[in-house]
């Protein structure tokens, strides 16, 4: 009975005609069971990034490099047998065989040496035709190449073509530049793919509109400093918000279709109020929800504001806290915006966009100048279920909210 031998697993060349890689993580260790075709380990050239696959189904015995080094084509990168095998004194780190892949085809005379003087339109039929420029002596100005050049290629003895071997089947490799130059790939996977998709079914199922307006919260301004300074000591934080949410609870109460959805046949009002708030996060956007809102005081909210965002920031945050909106804020004045087209969060009939507040010089009743805080407001809201004079009214019913605020303590 032939005993079965333990595989070497080399380094291949991945289809860029690399000399060398650099190991950028291992996917296993000594020890694990693998399958066929797993990814086990990832290496960079200067041109790619990629994930080899393993060649056979085994145990790893034995992993001849580590994380930074580098690593010549066709050297061990580690050894793939039946648990508790004995590695054959040959599959060390130091034995380096060049790579049955990398096929290159050579003439007598040695390749140009220096920048080789090319127009990118002359390199990509070079590199189509598979012909080294290097090898070329052009007939240009100042040696240049020229598409005459290529084009009497077979005149020239000295020409080195390079003839790309296919890549190894299974092979993923990300190139790291595109025909302009160099480039970085940041996977597109986890919250930001689901926000994605989110917003691109929000857009194909809705007809959205914005409607932009200025509001005076000069008022607004100097009761939230008053109030702020009252609940500092006691820890809390007052930003705009809970005044924004409770104007905005008021104003949904007597504009109901605003907070709504289209169920296929029939538009569902809400006669609760559950207000999601749009908080940035290193995973990407968030949306925790402030529920029951119409019940609560401007320092209940406050305080739950901040809970929320926290929890999402440390994404710590209960999944039902990220459900159940029916109205949905975003305030992209906290990074500097001004005004918005925010997309409608999936299930709801409109959104509401903060800008930064900003200072504007404006004549009052007798004339004379002077200076009003300006929140600049952007309401998306879905024309299949509301009108624009339904938005409208209600934009203005925010708006008379916002500029006499005191009802909202």
């Amino acid at each position: 009975m032939i005993k079965k031998m333990a595989t070497e697993f080399r380094l291949p060349d991945i289809g860029e005609g690399i000399a060398e890689a650099e190991i950028v993580e291992w996917l296993v260790k000594v020890g694990d069971r693998v399958n066929a075709d797993q990814s086990i380990v990832k290496v960079e050239t200067d041109k790619a990034v990629a994930d080899l696959p393993s060649p056979v189904a085994g145990t790893i015995l034995k992993i001849n490099y580590s994380k930074g080094e580098k690593v010549n084509v066709g050297a061990v990168l580690c050894v793939i047998g039946n648990s508790g095998e004995k590695v054959a004194s040959s599959s060390v780190k130091e034995k380096v065989v060049r790579s049955p892949v990398i096929e290159e085809r050579r003439y007598s005379a040695p390749a140009v040496s220096g920048k080789v003087i090319a127009s990118p339109a002359v390199r990509k039929a070079a590199a189509e035709k598979g012909i080294n420029l290097n090898s070329i002596s052009g007939t240009g100005n100042d040696g240049q190449v020229t598409m005459s050049d290529l084009d009497n290629i077979g005149s020239f003895s000295n020409v080195t073509r390079i003839v790309e071997s296919p890549r190894p089947s299974g092979i993923v490799a990300q190139k790291k530049y595109d025909q302009f130059g160099y480039v970085e790939r940041i996977p597109f996977k986890g919250v930001r793919k689901v926000i994605a998709q989110n917003m691109m079914n929000s857009l194909r199922t809705t007809a959205q509109v914005t409607s932009m307006e200025d509001i005076d919260v000069t008022k607004l301004w100097d009761l939230r400093k008053r109030e702020k300074e009252k609940l500092e000591s006691k820890g809390i934080k007052l930003t705009f918000m809970p005044f924004v949410i409770k104007a905005l609870v008021k104003s949904l109460q007597k504009h109901t279709k605003i907070n709504s959805s289209l169920d296929g046949d029939n538009i569902v009002v809400k006669k609760y109020y559950n207000i999601g708030i749009a908080v940035q996060t290193d995973a990407g956007l968030l949306v925790p929800v402030v529920k029951i809102a119409e019940r609560k005081s401007i320092v209940d909210i406050a305080k739950e504001i901040e809970e929320l965002a926290e929890k999402a920031r440390n994404r710590t945050i209960d999944i039902m806290d990220l459900h159940g909106s029916t109205f949905t804020i975003t305030n992209y004045g906290s990074v500097g915006g001004t005004y918005g087209t925010p997309i409608i969060n999936p299930g709801e009939a409109a959104i509401l966009g903060l800008g930064r507040i900003f200072d504007r010089v404006v004549l009052d009743e007798h004339n004379k100048v002077k200076t009003v805080k300006i929140l600049p407001i952007s309401l998306t809201f879905d024309h299949q279920v509301i009108d624009g004079a339904e938005a409208a009214l209600f934009i203005q019913t925010l708006r008379e909210i916002l500029e006499n605020p005191e009802g909202l303590i």
